[in-house]
């Protein structure tokens, strides 16, 4: 069965001292059911994104409290937690996608969420997506692992720092067309690569914030979803692959196999190629990682994505514009809500409400990776 998004919603994204989890999570939900001419009722299920509430916020259960506080509880609709690392959105949007494909429910919801700030070790949490045992309890964290990916990349295929600082530029400047982003200033290539050292050879602008937020798509059935809308937005597939979770065991660390393989199998099921798609969305949770996307998912050749960036092809007026909500890097990086933020993105491109950063799309992706790529979900959009 055809799966349609009828409705998406997204609260800003940043530091909200003033909101809680709860907070963000609803007036995320409230904008999608408004977009979706939605009273509630209609929910048959939901299923929601979301790496680690225990730690952050203290509370677990969050399924039940997320369908309480929406107002919900009294239709006794079955509400999952989803959790994957950095793909915990991705994931929960597979698995709405599956319940409305498989015929099981007509109208679902598809949310992420998270709530970071309240706590003083907010980056160590989030290197619990890598392998603790292995890589973090001797001193690698997500920032240091990362810089060793780098750093074999430009080993081997001659990546500068620059070709980083240059991704950086190009998704702050488009964040600034972004009303919810995190990041709305532009930087320069001299800021970029003046800005101090994180993990040699990632600088502060190379790395993205993480940060509060929440991000809901609501999915339907193809003949539902005729009932709200005269122009659903399809999703013409939704794919997930795993890897070895510690870099040592990968084949190669330089190249995401659960990237390759997810990305491969949603051309496979939509029947297109990468030359179909016209605008991207990318887990760019460090710059290096934005480049490495280009490559994995067939964009261009191994080894040559930073050509990519400095020709321009990824510009928002490129030939393939990639992450023009800003990204993980100007967006801001609200973890378990990053991959529904995504698919909000590309939503919006592909019905022309994407306002000032608008490009001319048919056909979108999304890549939502977690931790350094033990989990891939790459979602292909149409109009």
């Amino acid at each position: 069965m055809r799966v349609a998004v009828i409705g998406v919603g997204c609260s800003k994204f940043g530091e909200l001292w003033e909101m809680g989890f709860r907070d963000i999570m609803i007036s995320a939900g409230v904008e999608a059911l408004e977009d979706a001419n939605l009273e509630g009722k209609e929910i048959e299920a939901i299923y929601v994104g979301n790496m680690s509430a225990g730690r952050y916020v203290g509370q677990e259960h969050i399924a039940s409290l997320i369908a309480d506080y929406s107002g919900l509880a009294d239709l006794h609709i079955p509400c999952v937690r989803v959790e994957a690392g950095d793909a915990s959105g991705g994931v929960a949007l597979r698995q709405a996608y599956m319940a409305v494909a498989s015929g099981m429910h007509d109208v679902v919801i598809a949310a992420g969420a998270e709530k970071v700030t309240d706590v003083p070790n907010a980056v160590e949490i989030l290197s619990s997506c890598a392998d603790v045992e292995w890589e973090v309890f001797n001193g690698a964290n997500l920032p240091a692992l990362y810089a060793m990916i780098a750093r074999m990349h430009m080993r081997r295929y001659g990546t500068k720092e620059e070709d980083l600082a240059m991704v950086s530029v190009k998704n702050h400047k488009n964040a600034t067309l972004n009303p919810k982003a995190m990041f709305r200033r532009e930087i320069d290539l001299e800021t970029a690569l003046n800005s101090p050292y994180v993990a040699e050879p990632l600088r502060l602008f190379d790395c993205s914030p993480i940060c509060d937020g929440a991000s809901v798509v609501i999915l339907a059935s193809e003949d539902v979803a005729r009932k709200y809308t005269d122009t659903p937005i399809y999703i013409e597939a939704c794919t997930q692959a795993s890897d070895y979770l510690a870099l040592q065991s990968r084949r190669d660390i330089t190249t995401m196999d659960s990237v390759v393989q997810a990305s491969r199998k949603a051309y496979k099921i939509a029947g297109i190629d990468p030359k179909d798609v016209d605008v991207v969305e990318v887990h760019d949770s460090f710059t290096i990682a934005e480049i490495i996307a280009y490559e994995d998912l067939g964009f261009v050749e191994k080894g040559r994505g930073a050509e990519l960036v400095r020709e321009g092809v990824t510009m928002l007026d490129g030939e393939i514009p990639v992450n023009p909500s800003g990204g993980l890097k100007a967006f801001g990086h609200a973890v378990g809500a990053t991959g529904i933020r995504q698919a909000v993105e590309i939503v919006l491109q592909l019905r022309g409400d994407a306002g000032k950063r608008q490009v001319d799309a048919e056909m979108g992706l999304s890549l939502n990776v977690g931790g350094t790529g033990g989990t891939a979900v790459v979602t292909v959009f149409s109009r």
